[in-house]
């Protein structure tokens, strides 16, 4: 395989790539292929709203080939993401993956969770304006490129002025939350099954 090369700003035609790291990562660092009835959901949730709304806070690692094999996703308006993913993004997907009356399946647990998407303001926040996803394909793993990755994002937000960033991970997901940590980013007050970090810019 292709080593992971360059970092470069997120392109319009890269959502199909990003869709497929975004599932091949997406079950706790692991492959979620055929945890859901349909795989797209982990995409339209996780990085394609991302890219829409803010596509110059989006940026890939390529292999050797040119093809994204990892990148990082962020908003520098925590609530006012959310308030448009529940307003406009998600309505456009209600006829295609209905909300579930309960929680059966992962995919209804998940699903539920997109439809309360802005509901209430987010729990990080005022604190934290800015949230982030950053996956990347286990041939672009230990390589730099994750920290690459964030370091392009952290020199974004900061000529705009935010002044805080969080992310919120699985708890079962150690490595990613090494790595965190090993950035500089602080644990922060989390639910049950996930870690959340912040970061002052």
């Amino acid at each position: 395989m292709t080593a992971a090369g360059g970092i470069r700003p997120f392109r319009p035609g890269d959502e199909p790539a990003l869709s497929e790291i975004c599932l091949r990562t997406a079950d706790a660092g692991s492959d979620a292929t055929g945890i859901f009835e349909d795989d797209a959901i982990w995409g339209h949730i996780w990085a394609l709203p991302y890219v829409e709304r803010h596509p110059d806070l989006a940026f890939a690692v390529e292999d050797g080939n040119g093809t994204p094999v990892g990148y990082v996703v962020a908003t520098d308006d925590t609530d006012g993401f959310e308030e448009w993913f529940r307003t406009e993004w998600w309505p456009r997907f209600a006829n295609r993956w209905p909300k579930p009356e309960a929680e059966v399946t992962r995919q209804d647990g998940t699903l539920l969770y997109a439809y309360g998407r802005g509901e209430k303001p987010e729990r990080y926040a005022a604190d934290f304006p800015a949230h982030l996803h950053i996956d990347l394909l286990p041939q672009a793993q230990g390589q730099g490129a994750g920290r690459r990755l964030i370091e392009t994002l952290f020199a974004a937000l900061r000529e705009r002025g935010v002044a805080g960033l969080h992310l919120v991970a699985s708890a079962e997901n150690t490595g990613a939350m090494a790595f965190y940590t090993r950035l500089g980013f602080a644990a922060l007050p989390s639910s049950p099954g996930s870690s959340a970090y912040g970061m002052r810019l």
